[in-house]
């Protein structure tokens, strides 16, 4: 729903902002805008943030996988981050978009399919699936619409999700990206509609599969004790459903982690090219260039794989969790201060940065009183656009700083 809400916004201002400008990355525009200083550490919050991202991506599955066959699971984690460094390597940006296609049709077909075995395995078919999601809670009733920033209820759901959204489409380099693949906004506007279409099919797919399953262990299937829940549509996928059909749907579930994988492989290594061999590097040449993409892959997906190996050891991903954590709290912000950019001929470099840094310290006291994580993400883009505007004032006679990149005009 809540995207929705937002493509109006993002193919009313953003689109047509970004398509002007002749950037690589999404963080040139904050130092044209506002600072080198954003610009740089936006960038590399972004690599660092990404590759813990692509450690939890591939240890997630391996994990779930792991618990169910007898199968090494540092063998796993190797092949899939093997693979993902291969084709991003050779594949580019282009690899990495029809990859992603591929790959998503191919997990909700593992949906339909597993949705369509556990609702044939169980007991009273649809009518038990209904009951238990009437009996248990998982449908919406009165009281998931109560105002609460502790709890996850509808509003706030929706409220913090708007901003989480903002912040992937607008600010994060894997999405910003792909704009860039096409000079056609009508066709990106077609693309983002499309995708919204599609949130309302594999949404409830998704959240489905988890009830319909539930459901097919509470009339009819058999857990072993102890069982680690973590792993159950592994489980019901290699205990109740045919080899072949079964083979399909782990490489489905494989797939999603790939396609993940590899379009934060791609991004960093943009990143890490545009922000920093090109702003930095004396040699700014397109061989040059080739060669920190190729390393830059390479590394931030081994860097990746080496993390996933020590959770692997350690059996536990709080770490990482926490690590995410903490640089999520940086990412709704800058999202906020790139609106801020795009939106006030007030705001300058000063302003910005010092309304990021509060807005940061502001969302971590927060937290740590245990506010809803979406309802910090509220307050982390609001307060970094209106800090960073009250703060801007602090510069009396800023004038907005010309581009120093091309625009065309559409």
């Amino acid at each position: 729903m809540q995207f929705f809400l937002i493509a109006p916004v993002l193919i009313k201002f953003y689109i047509p902002f970004f398509s002007k400008l002749h950037v690589t990355t999404a963080y040139e525009y904050l130092e044209f805008r506002l600072n080198p200083f954003l610009r740089v550490f936006s960038s590399i919050l972004f690599v660092l943030f990404h590759i813990g991202r692509i450690a939890i991506v591939i240890y997630l599955p391996t994990v779930a996988l792991q618990s169910v066959i007898s199968i090494n699971p540092y063998l796993i984690a190797a092949l899939i981050t093997i693979l993902c460094i291969i084709y991003t390597y050779h594949g580019g940006m282009e690899g990495v978009i029809w990859s992603d296609v591929i790959q998503g049709i191919l997990l909700l077909v593992g949906a339909v399919l597993i949705i369509s075995f556990a609702v044939a395995g169980t007991h009273g078919g649809w009518g038990s699936v209904a009951s238990d999601a009437v009996e248990k809670g998982k449908i919406l009733t009165k009281s998931s619409f109560v105002w609460s920033v502790t709890k996850s209820t509808v509003p706030i759901i929706l409220l913090g999700q708007i901003f989480n959204t903002l912040y992937q489409y607008t600010a994060s380099q894997d999405v910003v990206q792909r704009y860039t693949t096409s000079t056609d906004n009508k066709h990106i506007a077609k693309s983002i509609w499309t995708n919204a279409l599609l949130s309302l099919i594999t949404i409830p797919l998704f959240y489905g599969m988890g009830t319909v399953i539930y459901s097919f262990y509470n009339h009819g299937g058999h857990l072993p004790g102890g069982f680690n829940t973590s792993a159950l549509v592994p489980y019901f996928v290699l205990t109740e459903i045919p080899a072949g059909v079964a083979g399909l749907i782990i490489a489905a579930i494989f797939a999603a982690s790939q396609a993940t994988i590899a379009s934060s492989l791609n991004s960093t290594a943009a990143c890490l090219v545009t922000d920093i061999q090109k702003r930095f590097m004396k040699d700014k040449s397109d061989k040059m260039s080739m060669r920190i993409t190729h390393w830059s892959i390479m590394i931030c997906g081994l860097f990746g794989l080496l993390v996933t190996l020590m959770l692997i050891h350690l059996h536990s991903s709080d770490m990482i969790d926490a690590y995410l954590g903490l640089f999520g709290l940086f990412g709704v912000p800058i999202a906020g201060i790139f609106a801020l950019g795009i939106l006030s001929h007030r705001a300058n470099g000063f302003g910005a940065t010092t309304g990021l840094i509060v807005t940061t310290a502001i969302c971590y006291a927060i937290q740590l009183t245990g506010t809803n994580a979406l309802f910090v993400s509220v307050i982390g883009f609001l307060g970094a656009m209106i800090l960073g505007y009250l703060f801007s004032f602090l510069k009396p006679g800023h004038k907005k700083r010309h581009y120093r990149v091309n625009v065309q005009d559409n």
